[in-house]
């Protein structure tokens, strides 16, 4: 206490010249309207600074909950698409007749470098995930489920070379099959699609629904190059694909609920 008292007592004159300039600084802006306008003009700016920095960081810590939110309204979104008919997004999501569900899903663990490259996902036969579900990204395909536990999936990737899948020149009926030649991790190959087809650099490349895992016409990429193979017969397409397949984060499953029966009825023909 001693201290404090002392302190004062050796700081008075400062203390007291202080106190003279704020009294009269209050006294100058009540006397003057011209300076209570710049007063309060800078003390909303102030304040305004500081309600605006702390609106900043409230917003930096609520960026994990609305990305979550947007993930789910994709995931919303992309099931009513995937289920409307002709384009035209007109069909109710509790519809009985919708055909294709989706589940979002986050990597945990990217591969894009080795000939047979594969993801892990963040959910498992607990989420309702099993083989064969067809994985998208925001911009494009991914690749198809291929083995599940309890927690987690693996995902093969189209950059696999043990992946094929049906895809199509968009706004055409001529389909072929989507390989990777593992030369360059941002292009894959469609291959068997006849020579008579116009093929025009630039065109976009989408799924072509003659599977049960994907709908059609979901983006892949763009036609980067192409010639014919050994027998003239068909093209080799290079496809620069849409989705950055080293910069993956949230994903999309897609569960075609009549795949089995298909299935089944295909099995039964075949024998």
């Amino acid at each position: 206490m001693q201290r404090i008292i002392n302190f004062v007592l050796r700081y008075r004159n400062a203390f007291l010249y202080a106190f003279f300039a704020l009294i009269s600084l209050v006294m100058t802006i009540r006397s003057h309207s011209y300076h209570q306008s710049k007063f309060f003009n800078s003390s909303k700016w102030i304040s305004g600074s500081i309600y605006g920095a702390g609106s900043d960081v409230s917003s930096y810590f609520s960026l994990q909950e609305e990305n979550k939110k947007l993930v789910e309204e994709n995931q919303r979104l992309r099931k009513l698409l995937f289920n409307s008919p002709d384009d035209s997004i007109t069909k109710s999501l509790d519809s009985t007749l919708a055909v294709y569900e989706v589940m979002s899903a986050k990597l945990i663990k990217n591969s894009f470098t080795s000939p047979r490259n594969y993801v892990t996902i963040d959910k498992g036969e607990k989420d309702g995930v099993h083989q064969d579900m067809g994985v998208i990204t925001t911009d494009g395909i991914l690749g198809i489920v291929e083995n599940v536990s309890q927690n987690f999936a693996t995902v093969q990737s189209v950059l696999n070379t043990k992946s094929n899948i049906n895809a199509k020149i968009k706004g055409t009926e001529y389909f072929g099959s989507l390989i990777w030649d593992t030369k360059d991790y941002t292009v894959v190959q469609l291959i068997d699609i006849p020579r008579l087809v116009p093929v025009v650099v630039g065109d976009t490349i989408v799924t072509g629904g003659m599977s049960s895992i994907f709908p059609e016409n979901v983006p892949i990429g763009v036609i980067k190059k192409y010639d014919l193979n050994a027998s003239k017969s068909f093209y080799n397409i290079d496809v620069e694909l849409f989705c950055d397949m080293a910069n993956i984060k949230n994903v999309y499953l897609i569960e075609n609920k009549n795949k089995e029966e298909i299935q089944e009825l295909e099995a039964r023909t075949i024998e």
